[in-house]
């Protein structure tokens, strides 16, 4: 099959858009790259993009939007699959992504908590839902066992903020999981993890962490 010409609409923090970028590297699809900055959306962005939130895919002259859709189509359009071939894993293997997406709702919560209670609230929150990951774990290195998988893509964004979260703290996210912190590791040690990101990632993590205005920015300052 042949692949379309793929430019992929970014932001250079987004851990959805590094989603897409994690599958185009494991599949070894020639792309573009653009970046915008979301606190000043230009208007031609907002022109294709329905929900007005990255990543998009422009698909030759077409757009594809949500970091989900994007992942299954550029899985769809290669050789080999991302997914499990039983029907049920799949499915499972996609229940688990939605997980991801909540665990993200989680670590937003986290970093714009005002109040110490609600901070301390969304501290417990994320570590539940990695005991709750704990259980569904295989002998690894990845989530559904020996094979990378679309599963492995989401949450490589999300364990890469921990590694700046623990700059300022150990905050105990890990502590009762050690399977997920195994997992973790793995996932941050693989090219396509690593290279989803510009090299200036910690610093711009940094930099907008610490200006959020919020508990853990009080903490950042304080460190």
């Amino acid at each position: 099959m042949q692949i379309p010409k793929l430019k992929l609409i970014s932001h250079n923090l987004c851990p959805y858009v590094q989603r897409a970028v994690i599958v185009l590297l494991e599949k070894d699809i020639s792309y573009q790259r653009e970046y915008i900055e979301l606190s000043n959306k230009p208007a031609w962005f907002l022109q294709i993009s329905p929900l007005g939130k990255v990543p998009v895919l422009l698909v030759d002259d077409e757009v594809l939007f949500e970091s989900a859709v994007i992942c299954e189509y550029l899985d769809e359009i290669t050789s080999g699959s991302l997914h499990p071939a039983d029907s049920f894993t799949k499915a499972k293997h996609r229940s688990w992504i939605e997980f991801g997406s909540s665990i993200l709702n989680s670590i937003a919560g986290f970093y714009n908590a005002k109040e110490q209670n609600l901070f301390e609230a969304k501290t417990q929150e994320i570590t539940q839902k990695f005991q709750t990951l704990e259980v569904q774990l295989l002998q690894g290195p990845f989530f559904g066992g020996k094979n990378f998988s679309l599963v492995d893509a989401v949450y490589g964004p999300i364990f890469r903020y921990f590694t700046v979260f623990e700059q300022y703290k150990d905050f105990g996210f890990f502590s009762q999981t050690p399977k997920v912190m195994t997992w973790r590791l793995r996932l941050l040690e693989r090219s396509s993890v690593v290279n989803a990101v510009l090299p200036n990632y910690p610093q711009l993590l940094h930099e907008f962490l610490l200006n959020r205005g919020s508990f853990l920015s009080q903490i950042i300052q304080a460190v």
